[in-house]
């Protein structure tokens, strides 16, 4: 039912995206809930009709979405008549995607008028044209706050927010107002309120834009539960918090990681951790039995280290089932992504990719060293997701 739902919403979109690539886009509908890009919260709680709810439905997530200069290269060459098109990066996760309920990414840099200028590292302004391409995958919701937040100071959050609202995405993590700020994203899934929170661990050292504190939360334990407490109050029916965290190409947790998850999944109004920044995949763990990723790699980037972790990354998928009036996860799953390096870029899906003929021997080699080091570092503090 939900990959029939999909592809349709996919069908539906192809013009929109292309139409958005063009640069001519039309302001669109977001989600029915309460939040960020969807008109005002309340903050009064709300009543769901919980008799027409699904049992269960499913959340996939997957790592930083860093625009790297050789990714501008693939979007042009990939394009028509001039435009730019990302979607072909993306299109092996493609179905992993459309077929889940909610499809959650992780925007990790500002992005720049149409035209730009153009930016990498180190202050990031990436091409607009992705927030179309993420859409037209299967995207619903884009988390934002990061260490790159600020890169391109107010008017950069402001962009960024309004360029992935244009493209009918939702958001959270940054703010273009305080009252925006303070009002939990809440998603509405087939008649379940589900709630996105982002934080960071820092900002690379740049101030809060004009001395804003409100444009992006960081990480701090008392801060999350209170907003998530604010989420259930407005009628979130599952919660589900991102943390940019960890140390960079390291698969192993530091010591904010370990800290502060198992304070987090100790909270009874959390049920989900989300985690990025590292750039390479990190590990799966359970609290109270509800379920972290720390890490999951990057979904599209460009470092050039084709034979590294760099290279790979992590697509989580969740299954929520309801019980009683709350909502437990009842799967959590995994698949190993890959970034080629020659042109054109492409992410693709490890397992999908191995089950074709043909291959050739070093595609393959490289494809099965993915999976089994994936596997490997998912696995490594003892769970035991299962393999999509």
């Amino acid at each position: 039912m939900a990959v029939r739902r999909r592809a349709v919403l996919g069908a539906m979109l192809a013009g929109a995206g292309a139409f958005a690539t063009a640069g001519c886009i039309a302001d669109t509908a977001a989600d029915t809930g309460a939040g960020r890009g969807a008109g005002p919260a309340t903050g009064q709680k709300r009543k769901t009709d919980k008799a027409n709810q699904p049992d269960e439905l499913t959340l996939v997530a997957t790592g930083d979405v860093l625009l790297h200069e050789r990714l501008w290269t693939t979007a042009k060459r990939d394009g028509r008549n001039g435009d730019w098109d990302f979607a072909p990066v993306m299109s092996s996760v493609k179905p992993l995607v459309q077929g889940a309920d909610l499809a959650v990414c992780h925007l990790e840099t500002p992005l720049a008028p149409l035209g730009g200028p153009y930016r990498g590292y180190p202050l990031f302004q990436g091409p607009p044209q992705i927030a179309a391409a993420l859409k037209q995958t299967g995207y619903d919701v884009c988390t934002t706050a990061s260490n790159h937040s600020f890169d391109s100071g107010a008017a950069g959050v402001d962009r960024t927010l309004t360029t992935l609202e244009r493209a009918g995405l939702r958001h959270a993590g940054t703010a273009r107002t305080s009252a925006e700020a303070e009002s939990p994203t809440i998603v509405d899934v087939r008649g379940v309120k589900i709630a996105l929170l982002s934080y960071t661990y820092g900002f690379n050292g740049l101030p809060y834009p004009d001395g804003d504190t409100w444009r992006a939360g960081t990480i701090d334990v008392p801060t999350i539960k209170e907003m998530a407490k604010k989420a259930r109050d407005a009628g979130a029916d599952i919660v589900v918090v991102s943390c940019h965290w960890g140390t960079e190409y390291s698969s192993k947790l530091n010591d904010q990681q370990r800290e502060v998850a198992p304070q987090l999944l100790a909270d009874s109004n959390i049920d989900l951790l989300l985690g990025h920044h590292a750039h390479v995949v990190q590990p799966m763990e359970q609290h109270n039995g509800k379920w972290v990723a720390y890490g999951l790699g990057n979904l599209i980037a460009a470092h050039r280290e084709p034979s590294s972790p760099k290279a790979e990354g992590l697509l989580v998928r969740f299954t929520f089932k309801r019980s009683g009036d709350r909502w437990i996860t009842s799967a959590a799953e995994y698949a190993p992504l890959l970034m080629t390096d020659a042109l054109p870029v492409r992410v693709l899906d490890v397992r999908r990719e191995l089950a074709k003929t043909g291959l050739a021997a070093a595609r393959r080699t490289r494809l099965e060293r993915a999976d089994r080091r994936t596997t490997a570092t998912v696995q490594s503090l003892g769970a035991t997701p299962r393999p999509l």
